[in-house]
């Protein structure tokens, strides 16, 4: 160990120590800490003068342990650790008086500032309830990306999809957590394009030299869902007889792109695989739209509006 690590902190190491290993002997905490057995015998003592409750026994099988008493003695989490339990927390419901979400909070002041930054807002783009099947990505991996993200440092990463993995030189803007799926938001240099990368699927991150300069007007939750939205197998695009701003109140940034016709007009363009499911979604609007791509929604809305009109019919 350093000879200049300050008292202070040698104190606190001990606590760690402690409270890691019950039953640690004054000789070895002097050998962690690169000082005599007087001396670790010292920082224990001043633990106990700051009512931390250390409790001590002797022979060949005793040690010092921390106790249980009336003050909670300090937690102390590496990086990997604190970000697992910010993680653990995102996956389960929460809300403004949740005591659980006052705890998250502490941790996060806790974390090195860089990553209590880019996980703090993690923690306030990440939508609410997750999709059923979700997987959690290893908090390692997890905390490197962020890490990474905050320095704008270029990685390298590697991807695994079905049986295959295959590396990525990737410049990772953002992490997003979206319904309790982790998302990498990033520019990939090996396909020459933006990505979004499932975090569960990313088996090894390795930093490269290179320094990234990120678009100075992203919004990583937008342009994941905007993402997410697209690419599906088919394509939709509806005219709504509303402006923009009003069109936002009833389509979700996950249902498409909204793009302004005019002042009193918006485009929406989206894909989906489940053409029941959108349709239902499009009832949401509260203004006339019409379906002027993809036929198998507009056959979708078609069956939708026919089973509308019968549930609402009373026989005579």
């Amino acid at each position: 160990m350093a000879y200049d690590v300050s008292p202070t902190a040698r104190t606190l190491m001990v606590l760690e120590l402690i409270q890691n290993s019950p039953g640690i002997t004054a000789e070895q905490l002097g050998d962690k800490l690169g000082v005599s057995e007087r001396a670790a015998r010292r920082y224990v003592a001043i633990l106990r003068e700051a009512e931390i409750p250390i409790e001590s026994e002797r022979g060949p099988y005793g040690g010092y342990r921390v106790g249980r008493g009336l003050r909670l003695p300090p937690l102390m989490f590496s990086t990997t650790e604190a970000l697992g339990l910010v993680m653990a927390v995102l996956e389960g419901p929460r809300g403004a008086a949740d005591p659980v979400e006052d705890a998250l909070g502490k941790i996060i002041r806790v974390l090195p500032e860089p990553v209590a930054r880019s996980t703090d807002a993690i923690r306030r783009v990440s939508a609410r309830g997750p999709d059923p099947g979700v997987r959690t990505p290893d908090p390692g991996i997890t905390a490197a990306l962020v890490s990474y993200s905050t320095a704008h440092r270029r990685v390298t990463i590697h991807y695994r999809r079905h049986q295959d993995e295959w590396p990525m030189d990737v410049d990772p803007w953002a992490v997003v957590v979206r319904r309790g799926r982790w998302y990498l938001l990033c520019w990939s240099h090996t396909k020459d394009a933006r990505r979004v990368l499932r975090v569960d699927k990313i088996t090894k991150v390795d930093p490269q030299p290179t320094d990234f300069t990120p678009p100075a007007d992203l919004d990583p939750l937008a342009a994941v869902e905007e993402h997410l939205a697209l690419g599906w197998r088919y394509p939709i695009e509806v005219e709504i007889d509303a402006p923009r701003a009003d069109a936002e109140c009833w389509i979700p940034r996950s249902m498409g792109r909204l793009e302004p016709i005019d002042e009193t007009h918006t485009r929406l363009l989206a894909s989906t695989d489940e053409p029941d499911w959108y349709a239902a979604q499009l009832t949401a609007i509260r203004a006339p739209y019409r379906i002027l791509g993809g036929p198998e929604l507009q056959s979708a809305s078609r069956e939708l509006g026919q089973r509308l009109l019968a549930a609402s019919t009373l026989d005579q």
